[in-house]
């Protein structure tokens, strides 16, 4: 018999087009892999990707090819469209440990010789000037209630108290503050956002999309080459954006709303386990778990997940149910929730219409007057570049001011999230997200959402013990 073999086609000897040939033809190729790779030249495997990814439309293939991209200076709002790919991997600069200097930002490029743009340029370094200001009050106050322990550090106590204190400010920084972020992803998702990316409604997002498709052409010049600008997207998006105006916005004050569930989904979850390992059909599965008593599904719950450890994942079977919520969340939340992106995620743009969240810490460091004074500076440079181009007058919105977001996501990924946004280490504003989230599905699915492992808070502890305002 064939002795069993696992080893790594390594890309520091193969290009990324050339693994993904050697992947491809194993299909209807006997050979090794190694032996299907020594055969390939970059020639020849560019002629294969031509036919059978270009011609054949065989997409599929581009996924053996992965590309690690670095991103440097892009703005934060850019970010969001980097990020926006499922099926990929990011390490992004966080607000949370670094601090950003004054000229940390970018000046949008519809803006070059646009009247508006020396007021925005001011209206930008006030936000960051008055952010520099406000850390080290916040600091102080931070110092004083987490004192050094012994023979501690100067370097180690600042490291173990910087997110505490950098926490609070960054509520002030705009969405033109600048990040870097590492991407990795196949050739297939890398040709998805350079198309979504040249057909972005920002200037600057389309130059980085015009840019990644020139870095990534280096690696795979066959896979991408084909990758520009989608009428489709760019035409829909201008279509709905002028269709909004009819649309009544009436005001209210319910930032957490779950719209929608599956009604049967605790039902379906566990009808779909005792059909993994059984014979019946699922028809048959989902009426013997609607023939018992609250007892005994109680205890097919518990056979469920009741083995749940810290860091174990779910079986896929929680799949089955779904939860959709309309949320009104800080963008300092956003930038965390964006990250989740095994759910549906549907953002509004970016707006200092729905006012902004005022942190606790802020008022008690005697900084509420200045914080105040920036966030509304902000908001009026906002109505001055909405009057001219919407998109771009999201450039001037701090991280503090609110934002719409529809998001579904299934119960496997709401334990996922909800675990992890609310513990002891996450920012107050997720955690307050998380928390109230699952507080709503635990009111419709107390059945299974009693197994998710919280951190001991409610979101009206978060609200008090945090924030001033929200």
């Amino acid at each position: 018999m064939p002795e069993r073999e696992i080893y790594l086609l390594s890309p520091r000897a193969l290009s990324p087009e050339t693994i993904a040939v050697a992947f491809a033809k194993t299909s209807r190729s006997p050979e090794s892999f190694r032996d299907i790779a020594a055969e390939l030249s970059d020639e020849k495997s560019a002629q294969f990707h031509e036919k059978w990814v270009v011609g054949y439309g065989h997409a599929s293939v581009a996924e053996h090819a992965v590309l690690h991209i670095a991103f440097e200076n892009v703005s934060r709002i850019a970010i969001e469209s980097i990020e926006s790919n499922r099926l990929a991997s990011y390490t992004e600069k966080s607000t949370r440990y670094q601090k950003w200097g004054q000229d940390d930002f970018t000046i949008p490029p519809e803006l070059d010789s646009h009247p508006l743009r020396a007021e925005f340029v001011d209206t930008i370094r006030f936000l960051f000037r008055t952010y520099a200001e406000s850390l080290d009050p916040v600091r102080t106050l931070i110092l004083d209630r987490f004192p050094r322990r012994e023979n501690e550090r100067d370097e180690a106590w600042d490291r173990r108290i910087r997110s505490k204190y950098v926490d609070v400010c960054r509520f002030l920084l705009p969405a033109a503050a600048l990040a870097n972020v590492g991407m990795t992803a196949n050739a297939r998702v890398i040709e998805n956002t350079i198309r979504k990316m040249l057909s972005h409604e920002l200037a600057e997002v389309r130059e980085i999309g015009a840019k990644v498709k020139e870095v990534s052409k280096a690696e795979t010049p066959t896979l991408v080459k084909y990758a520009d600008a989608v009428p489709y997207l760019a035409e829909t998006i201008t279509e709905f954006a002028n269709r909004k105006s009819s649309i009544e916005n009436r005001k209210s004050d319910d930032w957490c709303t779950l719209i929608d569930y599956d009604k049967d989904g605790e039902r379906k979850i566990l009808a779909a386990a005792l059909y993994r390992l059984g014979e019946m059909s699922y028809a048959d599965a989902l009426s013997h778990v609607e023939s018992l008593n609250e007892e005994s599904k109680s205890n097919l719950a518990e056979s469920l997940l009741g083995r749940l450890g810290k860091f174990d994942v779910p079986l896929r079977e929680l799949e089955y149910s779904t939860y959709t919520f309309d949320l009104v969340m800080d963008q300092g939340a956003y930038a965390e929730f964006k990250r989740h992106r095994m759910m549906t995620q549907t953002p509004q743009r970016l707006t200092t219409r729905l006012r902004y969240a005022t942190p606790l810490l802020i008022g008690e460091a005697g900084f509420k007057s200045a914080y105040e004074a920036a966030m509304e500076s902000a908001s009026e440079m906002y109505e001055k570049l909405h009057a001219f181009n919407p998109a771009v007058a999201q450039y001037v919105v701090p991280n503090g001011f609110n934002r719409r977001v529809l998001a579904q996501y299934n119960l496997r990924e709401a334990f996922a999230f909800c675990q992890l946004r609310s513990a002891a280490n996450a920012h107050f504003s997720i955690r307050r997200v998380a928390q109230k989230m699952h507080e709503e599905m635990a009111r419709v699915h107390p059945l299974l959402t009693k197994y998710m492992k919280l951190h001991n808070e409610t979101w009206q502890g978060v609200e008090e013990g945090y924030f001033a305002d929200v």
